[in-house]
């Protein structure tokens, strides 16, 4: 589904108690009456209407304080400081943010995450400078491992940067309800292995990777491992340094709420800093940015993994939700997203099991993150007629309506609402 699939009448979606089943409602009140991050839905712009949202894996919704915050960068900084804004704050701000974002939802020290490019421009960046450092250390280590279930842009990156480079991709096979084990990973790597790619939660399934015992057996194996983040962060805890990770990329625009496009986020840890070349040698990484010198020297830390510009619009809003991780505690969030799609699994078993939907994602609330597939061969049907009514899920391949489940924006009881209407337009579908 896209922004441009056709949009009829917009009927306002039911309360959550009408028609439904009288324990399934009540048990969606009690649930909402003790969340304890319930007051923080009205800081969300249009989250007390009727529209059911079960996208936010894939596009957040606005924070109220990021409308004003835009509004007054546009007026006040922009229009009222114009190119001085750079000297007094723009240029610092990838930094700023980034370690505020590490601190808040990736368990990053200072110094080791910077707000970049798109997710894409920085997966290829961080893929390829590890490549070639491990090539450099030993020539033989030519190989990249990834899933043939990751995310296609991580996919289709390790496949042009192999054949850039001349190495090869050892594919993994997954289960698409489930993703890479660590029985899986420990026969992939070995010592041809230069970078091991994976997703912490997979994209289409919504499994969560034990990443600190397979970033363990990487090392083992003497390769470099780089986590991408984007279904994770800000979402599900993740702890970078006490995992030994050694490099990550997240987007910024689902669990963080960024806005559409907004720039992605790549840490790297401090060891490996000063080893990694990266291949776009843009101004912004230089050491001196403004000596335009005759010939790039990379510099120091964080700096030498940008390239051009910062997009400083771009990631103003993501600041208001990092802000509000830190206030209320990433872990606070993951309680209530496990409470939230145990809700829907639940929901979904009771009516819409029953209409042979399948629930295509890990059983276990500790092995799966924030979002959940269900699967029916009219799926993609469904999605479109749900669209058409408010209720805002995604679909995937093969069969798959995603529900993705913002802990800070959405309620139990627009949770059991969205899933009655699943259950009606199967009906309808079928």
């Amino acid at each position: 589904m896209t922004t441009s699939d056709p949009v009829t009448t917009r009927p306002a979606v039911r309360s959550a108690a009408a028609g439904a089943d009288a324990r399934l409602a009540a048990a969606a009140s009690v649930l909402d009456d003790a969340d304890p991050l319930r007051a923080h839905r009205d800081a969300f712009v249009d989250a007390e209407t009727s529209l059911v949202y079960f996208d936010g894996n894939s596009l957040g919704r606005p924070l109220r304080a990021s409308v004003e915050r835009l509004a007054a960068f546009a007026r006040d900084e922009w229009g009222g400081r114009l190119i001085r804004g750079w000297d007094e704050s723009w240029m610092q701000l990838p930094f700023d943010i980034g370690d505020a974002l590490g601190r808040a939802a990736i368990g990053a020290a200072p110094g080791q995450t910077v707000i970049g490019d798109s997710t894409t421009v920085l997966l290829y960046k961080l893929v390829r400078a590890a490549f070639d450092a491990a090539v450099a250390a030993d020539p033989s280590r030519v190989e990249i491992v990834v899933d043939r279930d990751n995310f296609p842009t991580d996919r289709f990156l390790v496949e042009g940067i192999a054949a850039e480079r001349g190495g090869r991709v050892r594919w993994i096979d997954v289960d698409l309800a489930g993703g890479v084990t660590a029985d899986a990973l420990r026969a992939a790597v070995g010592a041809e292995t230069a970078v091991v790619l994976l997703s912490h939660v997979a994209y289409r399934s919504g499994y969560l990777a034990d990443a600190e015992t397979l970033t363990r057996i990487a090392h083992d194996a003497g390769a470099l491992i780089l986590w991408d983040l984007c279904h994770s962060a800000g979402s599900v805890p993740v702890e970078a340094d006490a995992w030994q990770v050694d490099l990550a990329v997240g987007c910024t625009y689902k669990y963080l709420n960024g806005g559409p496009g907004s720039p992605a986020f790549a840490y790297v840890a401090e060891r490996l800093q000063d080893r990694l070349a990266q291949p776009i040698q843009g101004w912004m990484g230089a050491a001196d940015v403004f000596a335009m010198g005759p010939s790039y020297r990379p510099a120091d830390g964080m700096r030498r993994f940008l390239s051009g510009t910062p997009p400083i619009v771009g990631m103003l809003a993501m600041q208001d939700t990092v802000a509000l991780l830190e206030e209320v505690g990433i872990q606070a969030v993951r309680d209530k997203s496990i409470a939230l799609t145990e809700f829907a699994v639940q929901v979904s078993d009771e009516l819409l099991a029953p209409l042979g939907v399948v629930v295509a994602s890990p059983r276990d609330p500790h092995a799966r993150g924030g979002h959940l597939t269900l699967s029916h061969p009219a799926m993609r049907a469904v999605t479109a007629r749900l669209w058409r009514q408010d209720v805002i899920p995604d679909y995937r391949d093969p069969d798959g309506l995603r529900i993705g489940l913002s802990p800070l924006s959405t309620s139990f009881a627009e949770t059991l609402a969205g899933l009655e209407a699943v259950a009606e337009a199967v009906r309808a579908e079928s």
